[in-house]
């Protein structure tokens, strides 16, 4: 009963949290004149949006956290290794975007940080946590990260430390540039963020249910995951936190999460899927950010290879913009193709615990 109240006071305090405090975020960055800076070749309908407060995960990175201790304190539970490290990358990962963010606003730099700087403050921020996640070993010998690769469960061999720190970056880097480009349109990325999560909260739940630490009800099948009831925790607090920005955030958008809320995002899904031994079925579940950064990829490659475009204009959802589909109605049909995705992905989750059975 206790892990369902931490579970339930994590999303709704995260929830009311943005909920009120969103709003008292866009007086203070519109007082401070911290708007968007639109860039010249983006679709013209975007021109509108110049202006509109930015930096606006600041409000959900900080009700995530708030969520999550003062959840700790009203049931009386301890933080894990586990959770304190996944809310460790979120809020680097956001610290990082938020640099990014104030210099674009402060010197109307449309690019922000110089991508070296860029780089160097995601790659520290990485490092750090894939190396932690591979201390602070449970009685049971299980630490936060495993070093084997892991679909809906860990499987081959041991990669190694090192190796595991390399694939680890390169998930932390995909996710939180994907998050970054499907933030593009209001409520977009938010949206399919708080699906995502919603689906690790699942996850979480799951696997603390049929946990091999449980010498009761473990068998076939159970999971090797550190602190799976903690990682739901942060999952919902996540959720909640998301769901009550988008309030704010979709059209028309009171106010943009920004780098600082796009990479934190990112920096979360990679460490949710990291610490709950899901890698590459954060592939599914995040779909549509996948989705999204291949649109870039293919129409960069393309680009230099052949000199023409795939599309009309990347990342994908603008494609659809200058094809004459309102913003309201891309975003949307995004959403329905990240909520199969997410369908998808939990299939396949079960599938694998009834395979294994």
């Amino acid at each position: 009963m206790n892990s369902m109240k931490q579970i339930l006071f994590s999303g709704m305090i995260g929830l009311f949290l943005t909920l009120i405090g969103t709003p008292l975020l866009i007086k203070l960055l519109a007082k401070k004149g911290y708007g968007q800076f639109i860039r010249d070749d983006g679709p013209r309908t975007h021109g509108s949006k110049k202006g509109t407060p930015t930096m606006g995960g600041i409000s959900f990175i900080l009700a995530t956290i708030i969520a999550y201790a003062v959840t700790k304190v009203i049931t009386s539970s301890d933080p894990t290794f586990s959770g304190v490290l996944v809310l460790f990358l979120f809020a680097g990962m956001g610290l990082v975007g938020f640099l990014d963010d104030y210099i674009k606003i402060v010197k109307q730099r449309s690019l922000g940080l110089r991508a070296k700087a860029k780089m160097a403050g995601q790659l520290i921020v990485g490092i750090a946590f894939a190396v932690l996640s591979l201390q602070f070993a449970d009685l049971r010998g299980q630490t936060p990260a495993s070093d084997r690769l892991s679909f809906t469960q860990d499987f081959g061999w041991q990669i190694g430390p090192v190796i595991f720190v390399i694939w680890a970056l390169f998930m932390i880097l995909a996710m939180s540039n994907g998050v970054n480009l499907t933030d593009g349109l209001d409520g977009l990325a938010t949206g399919a963020s708080v699906m995502v999560f919603g689906a690790y909260t699942f996850i979480g739940i799951w696997q603390h249910q049929e946990s091999c630490a449980n010498q009761i009800t473990a068998g076939p099948g159970c999971y090797e995951v550190r602190d799976p009831l903690d990682l739901a925790v942060v999952a919902s607090a996540l959720m909640g936190a998301c769901f009550g920005f988008l309030w704010w955030n979709t059209s028309p958008a009171k106010i943009f999460m920004g780098d600082t809320g796009s990479l934190a995002l990112g920096g979360a899904l990679a460490g949710l899927a990291i610490c709950s031994r899901t890698e590459l079925l954060l592939a599914i579940l995040g779909g549509l950010f996948v989705l999204i950064t291949m649109s870039v990829v293919i129409q960069v490659g393309s680009f230099r290879l052949t000199g023409k475009r795939v599309f009309r204009m990347a990342p994908l959802q603008h494609h659809f913009e200058l094809k004459g589909w309102s913003e309201v109605l891309v975003v949307v049909r995004f959403w329905i193709i990240q909520g199969m995705c997410v369908i998808v992905g939990l299939g396949i989750f079960y599938g694998g615990w009834q395979a294994a059975k």
